[in-house]
This record gives C-alpha cells, structure tokens and sequence, in this order.
C-alpha cells in the first residue's frame, strides 16, 4: 500500500463555528444531566480560522476513566498542527455505571432463577462471601484460579449456561437475542454521533484509542471508511485477556455483580466487562476486516498486558496484511515495563508506567502525517530531532 502525506486544509471561520456549535450542543445536554459526571466533559482544541492542518483527530479514552486521560497526547498533536476533539466513550460521561455504562444483562426469565440457584449454594456463596468481604453485590477483580473455580462451579449449578455461554462466544449465534439484553454497540453509535459534530470541519479525520477507546477507534473507521483516514490503537480490547479471564467475565458478566475501578469509589457491573468482549468481537467480524484493510491502521502493544489478549491483537494486524498493506504493529517486550494504561506517563498499573511515552507520541505523529512508523524511536527514550519534541513533565 502506498502511503500519502495528508493534504493541509485551512478550516474558515463559518466551519469552525459551526463544528464548535455542534460539539457544544453536546456538551450541554451533558451539564443538564443531573447524574453527570464530574470532570467527564468531552472538549476539543481548534487553531484559529485560517491556519492550515492536518486534519481532525478524534481521541477516546479507556474503559472507565474521562476524556482527559490523553491530554498530553491532546495537546502534542494539537501543537504539531492538528486539531482535535477528546470524545467521551459511550455513557461515561454519567454515573452509576449500572445506568448509562453499556453492559449486557441475562434477561430476568434466565436470571432470577440462577440468582436464587447461587444463593442456595452454600459452597458458591461461601466463596463470593471470602471474595466480597460479606457483600454479595460488591465484589474485586477476582484472580485467574478464583475466576476458574467461580465458572466452574456456576457452569455446574447451572447447566443451561453452557448455551449462555456459547451465545455469548460466537458473535453471529442467533440464541444471543433470546438470553441477552445489551447495550454494547452503544459504543459505535455514540462514536458516529460525535463523528457527526465534526461534519462541518474539512480534511481529512483519524481516530485514537486506548484499550476499548482502542477497540472504538478501530470500529468506528469500519463503519466510516469514506471519513476516517487513519487509526492509531494502543492495547485496544479486541478480546479480554486471559481464557479464564473470559470465561469469568462472560458467565458471572450478567449477573449483576459489581466491581470497582481504578476509583475504589467507582463501582461498575461486570456485565460492562461483557459489553466491552462483543464490542471487540465487532471488530473483528469478516466485513469489518474487510473494510479496515483499506485504512491504515498503527496497534502499540505491551507484553506486560492484563486486559487486551495480547495474541489477539497480533493476529489481528496480520490478517489486515500487515506492513506491506500499510498496517504496522509495535509490541513493547516485557523488560520495558510498559503498562496496558500506556498513554499517559504518570498513571501506573502493576507498579509500571510508561517511560517511552514521548517517543510513542512522535511516533503517532509520523504514522497520521507519513502512514508509517519507525520502531527504532519506539524502543528509544531520547526524542527524534526530525520529529516535533514532545515536552518534559512539569
């Protein structure tokens, strides 16, 4: 695939006003919301009318965390002559997440009945009691071999999950209507609507995403090959990591369980986790494939992943066509010490954060403006001089 630089545009003042109507529009509906959530405001950053760009570039955030997770990426490329829009990913702009987050629930025909199963067995209820410090409803990400064990033993209290389950594994199972009620391609359908606010803005627009902003990315140019140029995913959820990990998430998924964030106060279903393993699956049906083999794509990886199957997502840039079709993919080894939350340097998870974040954002960079990337500079700390510098912490 030959790669193009992308032609300047010099947005006027009308199509600004005009984008900037529309993003505000949005925005207000949010502030009228009374279950608002603090600080979980979209914004955006125009130069002034009259000042060539790239284009547009769409950011989304990660799984239940705000718009402003990405500033200083925001901000890099807004000052290497892009503009950008920080979108919020569907309904995370409001709270309890049990209301507004998508998630997928067992139609209550299917789960009450297994409610009162668990309840009376007194084996499974001992386990979620030791898990849960006494309460049923509130529950921490349980390890593999407690993930394995709860599976087990609801698969075994329960034989029609079987079925449930298969439902949930293959995406085109028609039994999926019949168990289910779910709200995961919320997060496409609000992507194209924030994709709509930029129709009066010119050129050319991309999209960025990390973890399931990664996986939105990526389904949201599938849907709009004729306005989304190029995608850049870091670590997208295609697939949750770790079988168990799945197995967990899509048997005691809907089931009303509620799990914390990376907020001990924030508390979420763990049908959300469902919702965000068929929205990956989205991704990678045959006719999505199809259409993102004509659109650049950039996946930054990590080995030291414990949310997006790593497997997953290195297949999945090689059944695009990999380099040669203009789909590049840079996996940072486990001796980096990069994190799934690679994007901002300051966020930490499993005592790891990102140490070649400036080089990362170069990179991202390089491959919106040149379609491509050069690994060398990924696996640096020091910046490329021929790049713009991305500034110091402060």
């Amino acid at each position: 695939m030959t790669t193009t630089t992308p032609i300047r545009v010099t947005p006027n003042a009308d199509q600004i006003a005009r984008t900037k109507a529309a993003i505000d529009h949005y925005i207000t509906s949010i502030d009228q919301n009374p279950d608002r959530r603090d600080g979980a405001y979209p914004y955006y950053l125009f130069h002034e009318p009259g000042q060539p760009i790239f284009g547009t570039v769409m950011l989304f955030h990660g799984f239940s965390a705000r718009p402003h997770q990405m500033w200083r990426l925001a901000d890099y490329l807004f000052r290497s002559g892009f503009n950008v829009y920080q979108a919020s990913l569907a309904g995370h702009s409001f709270l309890p997440a049990d209301r507004y987050w998508p998630q997928i629930d067992l139609k209550p025909e299917y789960a009450e009945p297994l409610k009162r199963k668990v309840k009376q067995d007194p084996v499974l209820m001992g386990m979620l009691t030791q898990m849960m410090g006494g309460d049923p409803t509130q529950i921490k990400h349980p390890n593999p071999l407690q993930q394995a064990a709860l599976a087990a033993r609801l698969l075994r209290i329960e034989p029609e999950l079987f079925q449930i389950k298969k439902a949930l594994e293959d995406y085109d199972n028609p039994n999926f209507d019949r168990y289910f009620t779910s709200s995961h391609e919320n997060y496409l359908t609000e992507a194209r609507s924030r994709l709509t606010e930029l129709d009066a803005m010119p050129g050319a627009i991309y999209t960025i995403g990390l973890s399931v902003g990664g996986a939105v990315a990526l389904a949201l140019a599938a849907d709009q090959p004729d306005r989304i140029q190029r995608v850049v995913a870091y670590a997208p959820l295609l697939e949750i990591h770790g079988k168990d990990n799945e197995l967990y998430v899509n048997i005691a998924g809907p089931l009303d369980l509620q799990e914390a964030g990376w907020d001990p106060s924030l508390r979420f279903p763990v049908g959300c986790f469902t919702a965000n393993n068929r929205f990956g699956d989205f991704v990678l049906r045959p006719e999505s494939m199809r259409t993102l083999r004509r659109i650049p794509t950039c996946l930054i990886l990590t080995e030291n992943e414990d949310a997006a199957d790593l497997s997953t997502n290195e297949k999945f840039t090689q059944k695009l066509g990999g380099e040669a079709q203009g789909h590049y993919s840079y996996l940072y080894s486990a001796g980096d010490l990069v994190p799934h939350p690679m994007v901002d340097p300051t966020e930490v998870s499993q005592s790891m954060s990102n140490r070649y974040w400036q080089t990362m954002y170069q990179e991202t960079y390089r491959f919106l403006v040149q379609g491509r990337i050069d690994p060398d500079n990924l696996a640096r700390l020091h910046q490329d001089g021929q790049l713009p510098l991305v500034p110091d912490l402060t």
